[in-house]
């Protein structure tokens, strides 16, 4: 009978441990991730393909509002932070996302500006308050400008690339992401704006979005738009052409995950080495460039350094 109680007993010590080491193991296990919007679906591709791989891993992506980013344990980050913060936090870049000029496909600016295209002064004149701006008097089409209310990566990234901020986008600064402004441009038949080639176009036909109209811009800096240059058409080629070329009038920056250097989270670190060693093969198929090889070689090797750390 002693025996029997002792067997029991030990069992039900069990037991009850049991749910704590489960929940000690699924916490080890998870990642929570948030970030700019319009990466979710290429990332939440990745986490499906890693998950495959390593079942017990439980990593969810969580859309960001006012939340303390410190509470995630991965963020994905669409444009540089100030030095401050970068000094906090371990970075690998595993592409790139181009801005490109759009119209809601009915407007007269689409028709217009699909044959004529945009060159430096007229892109400035059209999307930035700029009093000392160059005025380029033929232009007359009605337009409707969106942008994003929030500070955000692709404004930033927008504005800087023509030597302004984002409070100086003209327009109407819609609230949300990315997707938003699309939504509110196809609502409006002079609407036109700034967007990223995977909210432009298609993914599965490759094809520009049904009602909108890619505008070509003067890649070349010559000061005027190419038969060449108007070939949108095709989002792969669209692509070819912005990595062969060191091209102009096309804002360019990379698409990044940080981790807070505090963070001994080893199956986000894990996930992050796995991103960089297999991100590049489904980056075009969502609509980005592929990453700058020698930074994202650095950036793999002080992760590989930091993933050492626990």
């Amino acid at each position: 009978m002693k025996n029997f109680k002792t067997i029991f007993l030990a069992a039900g010590l069990a037991l009850a441990a049991f749910p704590y080491a489960f929940a000690q193991e699924s916490n080890e296990n998870k990642v929570i991730i948030t970030g700019v919007r319009f990466a979710y679906p290429l990332v939440d591709k990745w986490i499906k393909e890693y998950t495959a791989a390593n079942p017990k891993a439980q990593i969810v992506i969580e859309t960001r509002t006012i939340t303390d980013p410190a509470k995630y344990d991965l963020l994905i980050e669409a444009y540089d932070q100030e030095k401050e913060v970068k000094d906090t936090r371990e970075y690998i870049s595993i592409g790139r996302y181009a801005l490109l000029p759009v119209a809601n496909a009915k407007s007269a600016f689409a028709k217009e500006y699909a044959d004529k295209g945009l060159n430096e002064k007229t892109y400035k004149q059209i999307f930035f308050h700029d009093i000392y701006a160059e005025k380029d008097k033929s232009l007359t089409t009605q337009y409707t400008i969106y942008t994003r209310l929030q500070k955000a990566g692709a404004p930033l990234t927008f504005a800087k690339y023509f030597g302004y901020e984002q409070q100086n986008i003209k327009g109407k600064a819609i609230a949300g992401a990315d997707e938003h402004l699309i939504k509110a441009l196809l609502k409006d038949e002079t609407g036109i704006t700034y967007t990223t080639p995977g909210l432009a176009y298609d993914l599965q036909s490759r094809k520009p979005l049904e009602g909108l109209t890619i505008i070509p811009v003067d890649l070349d800096g010559n000061g005027r738009v190419s038969k060449e240059e108007k070939a949108l058409e095709n989002l792969d080629q669209v692509i070819a052409t912005l990595e062969a070329e060191k091209v102009k009038n096309v804002p360019v920056e990379n698409i990044h995950f940080s981790i807070a250097k505090n963070n001994s989270n080893p199956e986000a670190k894990k996930f992050l080495l796995w991103v960089a060693a297999n991100a590049d093969k489904d980056l075009h198929q969502f609509g980005y460039l592929k990453a700058d090889a020698k930074r994202l070689a650095d950036e793999k090797e002080k992760l590989e350094r930091f993933q050492a750390v626990k």
